[in-house]
């Protein structure tokens, strides 16, 4: 995989929107830098944010199962 991903890709990687992934930079979320007048976000800064994203949406579905089984909703 390439150092640096357009928008584009960083957007087809995450399997969100171009939108999406410009709020994410708004926001300060994702850092990215200038090549040119196009922003690019480095593979490895988008894995790193990948996996601290998948690993919060893990923790909170353990949360969810866990208040579920205690209300005996049967999962």
């Amino acid at each position: 995989m390439k150092d640096d991903l357009t928008i584009e890709e960083a957007a087809d990687f995450l399997n969100v929107s171009h939108s999406y992934v410009l709020d994410l930079l708004k926001r300060g979320a994702l850092p990215a830098r200038l090549v040119g007048s196009e922003r690019r976000v480095r593979t490895e800064d988008l894995a790193r944010y990948k996996e601290r994203i998948d690993a919060e949406r893990r923790k909170v579905l353990d949360e969810l199962t866990a208040e579920a089984q205690e209300l005996g909703l049967g999962y």
